[in-house]
């Protein structure tokens, strides 16, 4: 019996991370701050990491459709203050929200 329930587990788990992976998208976008958003988008890194040191939580600008996403896991952009860059995230459009499961400069 308890072997049943540890495959079921295992099985419900995996369909979670596969599911969670299949709302995957690649987005092009910058790293701002709350309070600015798409303000500075593309010209205010200095502004940007201020006001993330000043207790402004991060946002992700989205490139091609101008909004602006809160960021469930703000330390994914720690190094990426103010930059322009290519993310693969989980979006929640009911929340305004993404997920950063990878992040890099764009090209």
């Amino acid at each position: 019996m308890k072997h049943l329930v540890g495959v079921v587990v295992l099985a419900l788990a995996s369909a979670a991370t596969m599911s969670s992976a299949a709302n995957s998208t690649k987005l092009n976008g910058w790293i701002s701050d709350s309070m600015c958003g798409a303000k500075h988008a593309g010209t205010g890194a200095a502004c940007v990491k201020k006001c993330i040191q000043g207790g402004m939580a991060p946002v992700f600008v989205d490139e091609a459709k101008k909004a602006v996403w809160t960021i469930d896991n703000p330390d994914a952009v720690k190094s990426y203050y103010g930059d322009h860059v290519t993310v693969t995230a989980s979006v929640d459009e009911a929340k305004k929200s993404v997920h950063i499961d990878s992040i890099a400069a764009a090209k």
